[in-house]
């Protein structure tokens, strides 16, 4: 123990630097990520909203609870603060990092490891899915919990020294306050009142001494305590690196084969966004799990086709000029022909030869003219359409991704849309999907999935069909719809029925596509199918969906 200092100016002197820590000490944060109060209700109301984020939280919390007893607040739950700061770094637009010097020493580890998912090369793919949509941020933690668990488990002993260096550090604190507290109980009762070499008691004037030796005591302890801290991080920062850059690449790779799903099955993101976490978190299990999730890449390949497909098509085009032909249609008159129209004597001319339909027009080449009433899409689900195809792609799969691209068209030409399962005659089942309203995701998935089985019945079918067209005329006086007959069998039908079918298809305008889907005998000139249809197509493989494209040009 040093000599007892005379004068409480002395005192001071020697406790100075103590007394600047008590009055200063720097904030130190438990998060890595800088964050604003609506960033972190964000995380709140979603860490609320998601069972799997608090179990995971709970388990982690179980499983590395500090192995030391700190009552400090900031030491407790570094597991749940890891699970923020990861849920941060992929919501925000432009995640910031705090620097390392102002983190609480207990939460170096979190830092490391939200360093290294940051910098990892598969992050910023990740972020291109997540950032601001709190679903796909909380979904990309859990992908990353398998690798996160590995981290702390092998990280263990880091941590444990990380929260000895917060202790240590806690501890200096307090010191340099005792410090400070005993040399205000020694001005506060000074042995001499000489204002400038006033003197303390000697009992005062020991207890500062103490307290400053103890102080020195416990600043050496934090700086060994955080050199120790600091070794271990190093040494386990290599290994935390590369479980990071794992956890990174299997987060992304989920939120990819995710928004894979979604925009497969026609869910765009702002319907995402509207819709509640909850509801969101069993369609996404639904697609990973059913047998949907085998269609999906089929389903896009369809959509990116239809979608060109439109991009290609203008309605009521002139198309390509191939001469010149008779008729009234004053949108194709030739310029000769427009001339006349300023020669006043040859006015009454053009006016008899229009009204006669005699004028000069170019003629075209062009795709017909599409129709204005429902787009109906009859898909056979008798057992046979289960039968796989080259590629290992069922007749099913593929008529059902042809008919939610019909879907998608019937959506741009704002036009219904109705999806009629069938086989055998007793077995129908009818989705409407009207185009004034919003196609619920929940109802096109039942569509998809549902699978009938049984025999094949023409009539049941197009008896259906033909009835919701006329429905339609009646209730709206809209003609011209299309049905197309997607189906892998032929079957009869009774002349009666052909009869009104026939009858149907004249006052209504109504066309009928076939599409006969790896069975190409049913596309034969004598077929039932071919006497139904004003338009049919052999599907044999069905790998290539560009075999339907014309659907999408002419419907």
């Amino acid at each position: 123990m040093g000599e007892t200092p005379g004068t409480l100016d002395e005192l001071a002197r020697r406790a100075g630097k103590w007394l600047s820590l008590s009055a200063a000490a720097p904030e130190r944060h438990t998060a890595a990520v800088v964050a604003d109060r609506f960033d972190r209700i964000t995380w709140r109301d979603t860490y609320e909203q998601s069972a799997a984020l608090r179990e995971l939280a709970e388990e982690l919390n179980e499983r590395h609870h500090p192995t030391h007893s700190h009552p400090h607040e900031q030491t407790r739950d570094h597991t749940t603060d890891l699970l923020t700061d990861a849920f941060l770094a992929a919501y925000k637009v432009n995640p910031r990092l705090r620097e390392r010097p102002e983190m609480d020493p207990s939460r170096l580890v979190n830092h490391q490891v939200v360093t290294s998912l940051m910098e990892s090369p598969a992050f910023a793919e990740l972020r291109r899915e997540t950032a601001g949509d709190p679903y796909a941020a909380a979904m990309a933690v859990l992908a990353q919990a398998t690798a996160l668990r590995r981290i702390l488990d092998h990280s263990r002993d880091t941590q444990d020294k990380a929260e000895q260096a917060r202790k240590a550090q806690q501890d200096a604190e307090h010191a340099a306050t005792a410090v400070a507290e005993a040399l205000q109980q020694a001005a506060d009762e000074p042995d001499g009142a000489d204002e400038d070499g006033a003197r303390p008691t000697p009992a005062d004037a020991e207890a500062v001494q103490q307290t400053i030796e103890a102080a020195e005591a416990s600043e050496a302890a934090a700086r060994q305590a955080a050199q120790g801290a600091a070794q271990a991080l190093a040494a386990a920062a290599p290994g935390i690196r590369v479980a990071a850059r794992d956890a990174a690449a299997t987060a992304a790779e989920g939120a990819r084969a995710e928004a894979t799903l979604m925009r497969a099955w026609g869910v765009g993101p702002g319907e995402l966004e509207r819709m509640p976490f909850d509801q969101r978190a069993r369609l996404a299990e639904r697609l990973r799990t059913s047998r949907l999730a085998e269609w999906a890449e089929l389903i896009g390949r369809f959509r990116q086709m239809a979608d060109g497909e439109r991009a290609r098509k203008v309605e009521n085009a002139t198309g390509e000029l191939v001469g010149v032909t008779l008729g009234n249609d004053l949108s194709r008159v030739i310029p000769s022909e427009l001339a006349n129209l300023g020669l006043p004597a040859l006015r009454a001319v053009f006016a008899a030869r229009y009204a006669s339909g005699e004028l000069m027009l170019y003629d075209s080449q062009g795709e017909q003219t599409t129709g204005r009433g429902a787009i109906i899409a009859c898909v056979d689900t008798s057992h046979s359409m289960y039968e796989a195809g080259p590629g290992g792609i069922t007749r099913e799969a593929w008529s059902k991704a042809c008919a939610l691209a019909l879907l998608d068209q019937a959506r741009h030409a704002g036009r219904d849309f109705v999806g009629i399962l069938f086989s055998a005659a007793d077995k129908l089942k009818v989705f409407r999907f009207p185009a004034d309203r919003p196609a619920d995701v929940a109802h096109v998935l039942d569509f998809a999935e549902t699978f009938l089985g049984g025999g094949t019945s023409y009539q049941r079918p197009l008896s259906a069909a033909g009835a919701l067209l006329e429905e339609e005329f009646n209730d709206a006086a809209r003609m011209r719809g299309d049905i197309v007959m997607l189906t892998d069998d032929d079957c009869g039908v009774t002349e009666e029925w052909m009869r009104g079918w026939n009858d149907a298809k004249h006052r209504l305008g109504f066309r009928v596509f076939g599409v006969a889907i790896g069975a190409p005998r049913v596309a034969e000139a004598d077929s039932v199918l071919d006497a139904l249809c004003d338009n049919l197509r052999a599907i044999e493989d069905l790998t290539d969906v560009h075999t339907a494209a014309d659907l999408f040009r002419v419907i």
